[in-house]
Protein backbone atom coordinates (compact mmCIF):
# COMPACT_ATOMS: atom_id res chain seq x y z
CA UNK A 1 0.00 0.00 0.00
CA UNK A 2 1.26 3.68 -0.61
CA UNK A 3 1.71 6.25 2.23
CA UNK A 4 -1.71 8.05 0.47
CA UNK A 5 -3.73 5.14 1.00
CA UNK A 6 -3.94 3.57 -2.86
CA UNK A 7 -3.18 0.29 -3.27
CA UNK A 8 -0.79 -0.91 -6.54
CA UNK A 9 -2.39 -4.35 -8.51
CA UNK A 10 -0.78 -6.67 -10.96
CA UNK A 11 -2.77 -6.58 -13.58
CA UNK A 12 -1.21 -9.01 -15.95
CA UNK A 13 1.80 -9.77 -18.82
CA UNK A 14 2.43 -6.66 -20.83
CA UNK A 15 2.65 -9.36 -24.10
CA UNK A 16 -1.26 -9.90 -23.34
CA UNK A 17 -2.59 -6.73 -22.19
CA UNK A 18 -1.40 -4.92 -25.36
CA UNK A 19 -2.97 -7.25 -27.88
CA UNK A 20 -6.63 -4.65 -27.16
CA UNK A 21 -7.19 -1.18 -27.20
CA UNK A 22 -9.25 -1.60 -24.04
CA UNK A 23 -10.18 -3.96 -21.56
CA UNK A 24 -12.39 -4.03 -18.65
CA UNK A 25 -10.47 -5.03 -15.49
CA UNK A 26 -13.07 -6.85 -13.04
CA UNK A 27 -12.68 -5.31 -9.37
CA UNK A 28 -13.43 -7.97 -6.54
CA UNK A 29 -15.17 -4.82 -4.59
CA UNK A 30 -17.90 -4.82 -7.35
CA UNK A 31 -18.86 -3.46 -10.45
CA UNK A 32 -18.57 0.52 -9.65
CA UNK A 33 -14.80 -0.25 -9.01
CA UNK A 34 -14.13 -1.65 -12.10
CA UNK A 35 -11.47 -0.44 -14.61
CA UNK A 36 -10.93 0.42 -18.26
CA UNK A 37 -7.65 -0.50 -19.53
CA UNK A 38 -6.26 1.07 -22.55
CA UNK A 39 -2.93 0.56 -24.55
CA UNK A 40 -2.85 3.11 -27.24
CA UNK A 41 -0.22 4.71 -28.98
CA UNK A 42 2.54 2.35 -27.67
CA UNK A 43 1.23 3.66 -23.55
CA UNK A 44 -1.04 1.89 -20.86
CA UNK A 45 -3.89 4.36 -18.98
CA UNK A 46 -6.65 3.25 -16.96
CA UNK A 47 -9.49 4.88 -15.66
CA UNK A 48 -13.12 4.33 -14.01
CA UNK A 49 -14.67 1.47 -16.14
CA UNK A 50 -18.47 3.60 -15.89
CA UNK A 51 -19.65 6.91 -17.03
CA UNK A 52 -19.51 9.48 -14.37
CA UNK A 53 -22.73 10.95 -16.20
CA UNK A 54 -25.45 7.52 -16.40
CA UNK A 55 -22.86 4.61 -15.34
CA UNK A 56 -22.44 3.67 -19.41
CA UNK A 57 -19.58 1.47 -20.12
CA UNK A 58 -16.64 3.22 -21.53
CA UNK A 59 -14.67 0.05 -22.70
CA UNK A 60 -17.62 -0.10 -24.62
CA UNK A 61 -16.91 3.25 -26.13
CA UNK A 62 -15.74 4.72 -29.60
CA UNK A 63 -12.14 6.11 -29.57
CA UNK A 64 -10.89 8.88 -30.76
CA UNK A 65 -8.41 11.53 -31.07
CA UNK A 66 -8.94 15.05 -31.57
CA UNK A 67 -5.46 17.72 -31.56
CA UNK A 68 -3.98 15.39 -30.00
CA UNK A 69 -6.20 13.79 -27.53
CA UNK A 70 -7.54 10.58 -26.94
CA UNK A 71 -10.84 10.16 -25.91
CA UNK A 72 -13.45 7.78 -25.46
CA UNK A 73 -16.76 7.95 -26.16
CA UNK A 74 -19.71 6.29 -23.41
CA UNK A 75 -21.86 4.55 -25.88
CA UNK A 76 -24.68 5.47 -24.03
CA UNK A 77 -25.05 9.18 -24.48
CA UNK A 78 -21.67 10.21 -26.29
CA UNK A 79 -20.04 12.08 -23.33
CA UNK A 80 -15.90 12.74 -24.04
CA UNK A 81 -13.34 11.75 -21.54
CA UNK A 82 -9.59 12.23 -21.74
CA UNK A 83 -8.08 9.11 -21.50
CA UNK A 84 -5.09 9.81 -19.50
CA UNK A 85 -6.85 12.24 -17.33
CA UNK A 86 -10.43 11.10 -17.14
CA UNK A 87 -11.69 15.05 -17.47
CA UNK A 88 -14.82 15.70 -20.04
CA UNK A 89 -15.17 18.67 -22.15
CA UNK A 90 -19.08 18.43 -20.26
CA UNK A 91 -17.68 19.20 -17.05
CA UNK A 92 -17.63 15.24 -15.54
CA UNK A 93 -14.43 13.38 -14.78
CA UNK A 94 -13.87 9.78 -14.12
CA UNK A 95 -10.72 8.52 -12.20
CA UNK A 96 -7.99 8.40 -13.92
CA UNK A 97 -5.79 5.88 -12.47
CA UNK A 98 -1.97 5.92 -12.22
CA UNK A 99 -0.33 2.68 -14.68
CA UNK A 100 3.12 1.26 -14.49
CA UNK A 101 5.29 -0.91 -16.38
CA UNK A 102 7.42 -3.51 -14.93
CA UNK A 103 9.79 -5.77 -16.74
CA UNK A 104 7.11 -8.17 -17.68
CA UNK A 105 3.69 -7.13 -16.17
CA UNK A 106 1.73 -4.04 -16.16
CA UNK A 107 0.23 -2.77 -12.57
CA UNK A 108 -2.26 0.00 -11.76
CA UNK A 109 -2.65 2.41 -8.79
CA UNK A 110 -5.97 3.12 -7.43
CA UNK A 111 -8.00 3.56 -4.07
CA UNK A 112 -7.67 0.58 -1.29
Amino acid sequence: MAGDGSVWRLVGPLAELSQRRCRLLHSSFGRGSDVCLFYLQGRFSAMDARCAHSGGPLCDGDIEEADGVLQVFCPWHDYDFDIQTGKSQTGLQVMALMVSKRTFFTIANGPA
